[in-house]
C-alpha cells in the first residue's frame, strides 16, 4: 500500500530547551524539497519553536521526558507537523488558546503561543489527555 504522504520523518528528542533549536534545523532541512520563500521558512520555525517550548514549559514542568516530531509533505505542497509530549496534558485547550492565558505565571510567559503558531499556519490543531499526553498538529500549504 503507498503512503498518503510524499515524504516523512519522525523524530523523538529530550524535552530540554537545547533541543528546541535542533527541531528548528530538522524543519529547515527537511522543508527545503518545496522551495519555500524565506517568509514561508521563518513562519513554520516560529509555529515549531512555539509548539516545542509549550511543550517543554508546560507539558513537563521542570521535570524530564520526551518529545514527538512528525514532519509530513503531502501533494508535494502540504506541510503537516506533529508535536507530541507525553506530560501533564491540558485541562482547558479553549482556554488555553485564548491569547495572553498562561498557566506558568511565574515566569516570563506571555501566554501567546498557540495565538503565534495559529497566526503562522494554515491550521492548527490541539488535543490532549490530562496527565498523559498533548499533541499539537499544524498544516501549511507552501506556495
Amino acid at each position: 500500500m503507498k503512503n498518503p504522504y510524499k515524504n516523512q520523518i519522525k523524530i523523538e528528542f529530550d524535552a530540554v530547551s537545547q533541543n528546541e533549536a535542533l527541531a528548528r534545523v530538522i524543519i529547515c532541512g527537511f522543508l527545503m524539497e518545496l522551495h519555500p520563500t524565506v517568509e514561508e521558512l521563518c513562519d513554520v520555525k516560529t509555529a515549531l519553536s512555539e509548539a516545542v517550548t509549550n511543550s517543554i514549559v508546560h507539558g513537563y514542568k521542570d521535570q524530564s521526558g520526551k518529545i514527538k516530531l512528525i514532519c509530513r509533505i503531502y501533494n508535494d505542497k502540504e506541510l503537516y507537523i506533529s508535536v507530541t509530549d507525553f506530560g501533564r496534558g491540558i485541562e482547558d485547550i479553549s482556554k488555553a488558546r485564548e491569547p495572553m492565558f498562561t498557566t506558568d505565571r511565574e515566569s516570563e510567559r506571555s501566554g501567546m503561543g498557540f495565538t503565534i503558531m495559529e497566526t503562522f499556519m494554515d491550521e492548527l490543531k490541539v488535543t490532549s489527555r490530562v496527565g498523559k499526553w498533548t499533541r499539537i498538529v499544524m498544516r501549511k500549504k507552501i506556495a
